[in-house]
């Protein structure tokens, strides 16, 4: 159980036993104790600093990559998209970009100001808060590359600047120093490097034909293995259309699982490891999860 918990003055939002269905692009997930949206960086870190040190938090962005669980989060929910949206040029080839930033939105901005190569970021779906937590990229490129700074605000309130140095980055994972969250990054980009609007709506059309955009999907459920992609390895077991429930591995897309209208998570989260176990016995590759799993069971 959640200690006790006394709500801090704020100017934000905040929602009691929210469903997160309402909230994660797969359109599944029960109820987060506490729903809190803040309205600005002062409110957020006045609302944590308040918090009794063992009420838990977890901090949600566009909720694109993540699966949250029938039972919910017995938490407090930080949501942060919408608040920090600050873009802007600076010197020398740098942009300042806040967490709540659209990736394809910064990809735009950024070939409007000739800064490449920024193309690849319009094939990230999702927010630029969640593609620094995981080291997100697309088309062979990769967040990280790109960062020179970020801003962080850490559990109880505190925010702070951090190099790239205080961080392990690997290929979708990063980590850094507990029970923080990314605010906002500096960027920096090469003056070598053309940008290309024409490149980016060809990275876009791409995504368009061969992902169920439109559809409820987290994005891609697994990480590639070296050397080879995990939408090869599960069409070639045999498992594209493969349905639980309401959940099926989809026919344009083998690395995206469905949700058709009804799915629970549960339906979702089994899917997931029958697609690994099937893939496992098959070819003897353990598919690692992209996506996150989290909350309570019912």
């Amino acid at each position: 159980m959640m200690a006790v918990l006394t709500i801090p003055a704020v100017t934000g939002e905040i929602r009691e036993d929210e469903p997160m269905s309402r909230h994660t692009s797969w359109r599944v997930g029960g109820p987060a104790k506490v729903f809190f949206k803040p309205d600005s960086l002062d409110d957020l870190s006045q609302f944590l600093g308040s918090l009794d040190a063992n009420v838990p938090v977890f901090w949600f962005g566009l909720g694109s990559n993540l699966l949250v669980r029938d039972g919910g989060l017995n938490a407090v929910v930080i949501a942060a998209a919408g608040t920090f949206n600050v873009l802007e040029k600076l010197r020398d080839h740098r942009v300042r970009a806040g967490a709540s930033v659209a990736c394809t939105t910064l990809a735009r901005q950024c070939i409007r100001w000739g800064f490449g190569p920024s193309e690849f970021f319009a094939g990230i779906p999702g927010l630029l808060g969640g593609a620094l937590a995981m080291n997100a990229g697309a088309h062979g490129a990769e967040t990280w590359e790109r960062v020179r700074s970020v801003q962080t605000i850490d559990r109880f309130g505190e925010v702070r600047r951090r190099l790239p140095e205080e961080y392990e980055i690997a290929y979708r994972n990063v980590r850094g120093p507990a029970d923080e969250w990314f605010v906002e990054a500096e960027l920096e980009f090469d003056p070598t490097v053309a940008a290309n609007m024409d490149t980016m709506k060809e990275m876009l059309a791409r995504r368009k034909d061969t992902q169920p955009l439109g559809q409820p999907t987290c994005g891609s459920v697994f990480r590639n293995p070296p050397g080879d992609f995990a939408a090869r390895l599960i069409e070639a077991s045999g498992l594209k259309t493969c349905r639980i429930g309401d959940a099926e591995v989809s026919e344009k897309h083998a690395n995206f699982i469905v949700n058709l209208g009804e799915a629970s998570a549960l339906d979702i989260e089994n899917l997931i490891r029958y697609v690994q176990q099937t893939v496992a016995d098959q070819t003897g590759v353990e598919l690692i999860p992209e996506v996150r799993i989290v909350g309570e069971e019912l």
